[in-house]
């Protein structure tokens, strides 16, 4: 997108006297300091803004603030949600300030059609279904004996008692996971709110029914594998042959929709998040303290688990629907 996020010239012309292995390792720095999926999705919008740009003969770089607001306006009405022209317009005016120039963001017409977008689209964003115990009985029921259902079902039962991410466990490499006495030690290398690598521990203790157990499923997926290294959830072929390669956080998605499904549920009212939401969801029904609940999920703020507690607490109101 306009280059890369640091160009050249940025660097080398003020760096000249530099040698250039120093030059190229700042840029590198210098790029890592966005998280790699986000740099994908940028530029992802910005392939597509220039490439909309040039089928209507208009100029990309730099964006008349009115190109801004017509490219906004004709992707919300092809259906696009609020979140995704929120990302695309972050991306036009990241690759602006990238190339030095002003950011059209905050010019008048685009901020004026962006109100009305909002306005006229909404803001809410539909929220995945957590998967609560329940779902989780009836899912890890439903699962194969297969090894490709060991799998999903260790996935599954991991992801909701440590509320990890899609992209968190399909990152998970088998060095990372340590039984003990007390149950299963999980260290995270890196999250989505620690870009920088500091590392988190979780420790998850046995769960009190054997088949929803998340440590006595990670560990019957590890012995029948037969993994001793490298990543921890990865392809199962239909004739049980396991792959080398890592899950994608899409791949994880996936197994929770399908998992869903063969269960009975409505695949449609899941996704990879529902497993982080189904711990947080009934941790909060448990009227589990909110900073308890934070240590286990890590957030950094207590906005987006307040959100789960209020949700939670609708279920929990006897004032709504009293006397019928």
């Amino acid at each position: 997108m306009a280059g890369e996020i640091v160009k050249a010239g940025q660097l080398e012309g003020s760096a000249l006297a530099l040698p250039g292995a120093v030059v190229e390792a700042a840029r590198g720095f210098a790029q890592a300091s966005r998280a790699k999926r986000t740099l994908e999705a940028y530029r992802a919008d910005w392939a597509a803004f220039t490439g909309w740009c040039e089928a209507h003969g208009l100029a990309s770089l730099p964006a008349a603030p009115q190109t801004v607001a017509l490219y906004l306006s004709a992707r919300a009405s092809e259906g696009r949600k609020v979140a995704t022209l929120a990302r695309a317009l972050a991306a036009i005016s990241q690759a602006h300030k990238t190339a030095g120039l002003a950011s059209p963001r905050s010019s008048a017409p685009v901020q004026e059609v962006w109100k009305g977008i909002r306005r006229t689209l909404g803001t809410a964003q539909r929220q995945a279904a957590p998967m609560l115990p329940a779902h989780l009985r009836a899912v890890s029921a439903s699962l194969p004996e297969r090894l490709i259902g060991v799998r999903d079902r260790a996935l599954l039962l991991l992801g909701y008692a440590g509320a990890f991410r899609r992209s968190e466990l399909a990152g998970l490499e088998v060095a990372d996971l340590v039984f003990t006495a007390g149950g299963l030690e999980v260290t995270l290398r890196r999250s989505k709110t620690d870009q920088e690598g500091r590392g988190a521990r979780k420790v998850l203790r046995p769960g009190a029914n054997p088949d929803t157990c998340p440590v006595r499923a990670v560990h019957a997926w590890l012995e029948a594998a037969g993994l001793e290294r490298g990543p921890v959830f990865r392809e199962v072929t239909k004739h049980g042959r396991i792959g080398t390669s890592p899950l994608t956080g899409r791949s994880v998605a996936r197994i929770v929709k399908r998992s869903a499904q063969a269960a009975g549920l409505e695949p449609a009212q899941f996704s990879g998040h529902s497993l982080r939401a189904g711990l947080v969801t009934a941790a909060a029904l448990a009227d589990v303290p909110e900073n308890e609940i934070r240590e286990v999920t890590g957030h950094s703020s207590s906005a987006m688990v307040q959100r789960y507690i209020r949700a939670a607490r609708l279920y929990k109101n006897r004032a709504a629907g009293v006397g019928l």
